[in-house]
């Protein structure tokens, strides 16, 4: 029984076994098979990928290929293009060496002439010679005289013939002389009786700074005068410091460059730092700010008069009319009145009232830059106001207000009318000064109309012109002759009593920035 049971044990286990082995034999042929599939793919995929490589290699062969024949063409194009600027070039250069060639031939030529016509200008020299020589002798003989002699009793008949001429212009000139001492003495005595005049000329002319030290004097006069140098050239006025207590006197007929030069010495005393370098600063900071306060002087005038749409450039120039007189009326007072006196009398006849103090307003604006431009205020005031499109009553009003053209108009007739009742009225204007005034403005014309003149001021009440040359166009040789040119000038254009200074001053400065 034991023994059956092994022996069957025996044969399940080799029965076993054999179908593990089976089935063992089974899985390593699939996995055979699955192993072949795969390197099947591989290589399929290897001749793809090589197929590829191929082609993107023929496609790189074609393409550098293609670049290359466009590089040969592009510089087959090049050389050809060379080759042909290359053949003009030698051509004009042909044709130049022959141009310089023929020109050489004819300079050889004239050449040639001029020497042949210098040698022949000697030889008719040599024979005028030898001919006035032949000449002399003749007449000597003739004569009986020496060359000496004859000269010497031509010279006694020349002295003898000229003595009335010069009897004559010394007398003339001695009357002259008494006629222009006759003119001194007469304005003399004119200066003393009119001395009265003098209160209303300070105060239209010169400005007084109250300082608190008379110390601060000589810091405004700096070292060497520097200082008061320095202010006078900006400032363009004359600066008195004398023995006036707490004061500093400004002179100058120009009333704009006066006010600047106030405000500039106030702030500098009120500073207390007082040097070259400071004050140029200051006065463009001050300058600035006139600037400024013109357009707002001349918007609060606008403003009051009800009138709008007006050019800020004319509206900066109503402004300046503050700093202009003209025979001592203040122009931007006489304006105003000649505009309300214009719209009223406008307004009584049936016009237009607001155009009419437009009119009034603008009638003199010209004056505001007769400082700075040559012509009447008529004719200025009439091209700044076409510039800027003004009303064509406007323009008529300044033309007819003197005469130019007829008034086409109720508001230009009552401008003229206005204008007429604001001059006429007693105390309104000083004939005295406006012709002093404009015997000043004339003496900074004259010096202002030369080549390479800056600036130009008239200072000491017109007696002296102290004219800023450029030093980049005038020299110092050529700043002693336009000194003596201006004062020429200035004797044949401007009557004016005594004698008139001229001092031209010239200053060259060079700057630099480190950064």
């Amino acid at each position: 029984m034991g023994i059956s049971v092994v022996a069957a044990a025996v044969i399940s286990g080799a029965v076993g076994f054999f179908i593990s082995k089976k089935l063992n034999a089974a899985n390593y042929e699939v996995y055979v098979a699955q192993a072949k599939a795969k390197a099947k793919a591989i290589e399929y995929e290897a001749e793809l990928v090589l197929k590829n490589s191929e082609v993107k290699v023929r496609e790189a062969e074609f393409e550098a290929k293609r670049k290359y024949e466009d590089k040969i063409m592009s510089c087959k194009k090049d050389h050809s293009e060379k080759m042909i600027e290359l053949d003009k070039k030698d051509k004009n250069f042909k044709e130049e060496f022959k141009k310089l060639n023929k020109d050489k031939n004819e300079i050889t030529s004239l050449k040639k002439e001029a020497q042949d016509l210098y040698d022949e200008g000697t030889n008719l020299k040599n024979e005028y010679s030898v001919k006035v020589e032949e000449a002399l002798l003749v007449l000597e003989r003739s004569a009986g005289l020496t060359e000496s002699e004859a000269k010497e009793i031509v010279l006694k008949k020349v002295e003898e013939k000229s003595r009335a001429d010069i009897a004559h212009m010394v007398r003339r000139s001695e009357e002259e002389a008494k006629q222009d001492i006759k003119r001194r003495v007469n304005y003399i005595l004119a200066q003393a009786t009119s001395r009265f005049a003098g209160d209303f000329a300070a105060e239209r002319l010169i400005n007084v700074v109250n300082i608190k030290d008379d110390e601060l004097k000589g810091r405004i006069i700096g070292k060497e005068g520097r200082n008061i140098k320095t202010l006078e050239m900006l400032l363009g006025v004359d600066i008195i410091i004398d023995d006036t207590p707490n004061a500093i006197i400004l002179s100058s007929f120009n009333l704009y460059r006066r006010a600047i030069a106030t405000k500039v010495i106030e702030l500098l005393v009120e500073d207390g730092r007082i040097q070259p370098a400071r004050i140029e600063g200051i006065y463009e900071k001050v300058k600035d700010e006139f600037d400024q306060s013109l357009l707002e002087e001349g918007e609060n005038i606008l403003i009051d008069l009800g009138l709008t749409k007006v050019h800020p450039e004319i509206v900066k120039l109503i402004g300046r009319l503050k700093f202009r007189a003209s025979y001592g009326q203040n122009a931007l007072g006489h304006s105003l009145e000649v505009a309300h006196l214009a719209g009223i009398i406008a307004a009584e006849c049936g016009g237009d009232e607001i155009l009419a103090r437009r009119a009034g307003i603008l009638h003199d604006i010209g004056k505001a830059l007769t400082h700075e431009f040559a012509g009447s205020h008529v004719d200025l005031g009439a091209d700044i106001c076409k510039r800027y499109k003004e009303h064509e009553v406007v323009i008529n009003a300044i033309y007819a207000h003197h005469g130019h053209e007829e008034a086409i108009s109720v508001e230009a007739a009552a401008v003229c009318a206005a204008d007429t009742l604001s001059a006429a009225r007693p105390g309104a204007r000083r004939e005295v000064l406006e012709s002093f005034l404009k015997r000043v403005q004339d003496i900074e014309d004259i010096a202002k109309s030369k080549t390479g003149i800056k600036q130009a001021y008239a200072i000491n009440a017109g007696r002296e012109i102290r004219v800023i040359a450029n030093a980049k166009l005038i020299n110092d040789d050529e700043a002693v002759l336009l000194a003596k040119e201006i004062a020429e000038e200035i004797e044949d254009k401007v009557q004016y009593p005594g004698e008139i200074k001229v001092n031209v001053i010239r200053e060259m400065r060079a700057l630099g920035f480190a950064r």
